[in-house]
C-alpha cells in the first residue's frame, strides 16, 4: 500500500510539473494533473491538499534536481572552459527537465513566493570567475563583479533560448558566441609569459578553442531521474 501511494504521489507531482511548465501557476489545472497522472482529484487532495502546496513542491523538486546536477559537474583544471561547461549545462536542464522548467515558470508568475534558481547557479558562477581572477585568466580590466554580470545574463539568455530540439545549428550558434565572450574575457597568455620572461606566440590566448568538446560531463540524462 505504502508502495503505491508514493507511486500515486510521484506521478501527481511529475503530472504537476508538466503543466505548471506549459501553463504557469494560474493556467494550471489540477483536474488536467489528475488526467495526466491517471489517478483522482481525492488522490491529488490528500498528498499536497493544495495547488499552492504542489507549486511549493514542484519548486523544491526543480531546486533539488539543479543542485544535484551542478554537483556532478567535474571540475576543470581552467575555471573559463568550466564556465563554458556549467552554462551549457543550465541550458540543457532548463529545457530538458519538466521540474526545472516549472519552477523557472512559477519564479516568473510568483514573485518572491518560489526561490529563484539564480541561488543555485549564481554562487558557483561566481566562484569560478573568483579562481579565473585569482589564476589571472581574466583579461586586464575585467573585474569578476563585471564578468559575473555579463555571463548571468549569458546564461538567462541560453535558458530562455534554447529550442525545443538541441541540434547542431544551435550548438554552432552557442560556440560562437562563447569565443565571442572568451575574446573579452581571457587574458592574453603570450602577453603574461613574456613579462616573466617566457616565450608565446603572438597574440595566442589561453581561452579553450570553441571547436573543442568542453563538455565535462554529459547531462544528457541530467533530470530524468524521479525526484
Amino acid at each position: 500500500m505504502q508502495e503505491r501511494a508514493a507511486r500515486t504521489r510521484q506521478a501527481v507531482l511529475e503530472a504537476a510539473a508538466d503543466e505548471f511548465a506549459e501553463r504557469g501557476y494560474e493556467g494550471a489545472s489540477l483536474q488536467r494533473m489528475v488526467w495526466r497522472a491517471a489517478t483522482s482529484i481525492g488522490s491529488l487532495t490528500f498528498h499536497f491538499g493544495t495547488k499552492t502546496a504542489l507549486a511549493e513542491e514542484v519548486g523544491a523538486a526543480g531546486h533539488a534536481r539543479f543542485e544535484r546536477c551542478l554537483a556532478d559537474l567535474a571540475a576543470a583544471p581552467d575555471p573559463l572552459r568550466e564556465l563554458r561547461t556549467l552554462i551549457g549545462a543550465l541550458a540543457r536542464l532548463a529545457h530538458e527537465d519538466a521540474f526545472v522548467r516549472a519552477t523557472r515558470r512559477l519564479e516568473a508568475d510568483r514573485p518572491g513566493e518560489v526561490p529563484p534558481l539564480t541561488e543555485v547557479w549564481l554562487p558557483v558562477l561566481r566562484g569560478l570567475l573568483d579562481r579565473a581572477h585569482d589564476a589571472r585568466r581574466l583579461r586586464p580590466g575585467v573585474s569578476p563583479e563585471d564578468a559575473v554580470a555579463l555571463l548571468a545574463h549569458l546564461a538567462e539568455g541560453a535558458m530562455a533560448a534554447h529550442g525545443a530540439t538541441r541540434d547542431s545549428a544551435w550548438d554552432a550558434v552557442w560556440d560562437s558566441v562563447w569565443n565571442v565572450v572568451l575574446h573579452g574575457l581571457a587574458a592574453d597568455r603570450a602577453g603574461q609569459e613574456g613579462q616573466v620572461g617566457q616565450t608565446g606566440q603572438a597574440g595566442r590566448t589561453d581561452a579553450p578553442d570553441a571547436t573543442e568538446s568542453t563538455d565535462v560531463t554529459d547531462l544528457t540524462e541530467c533530470g530524468a531521474e524521479p525526484a
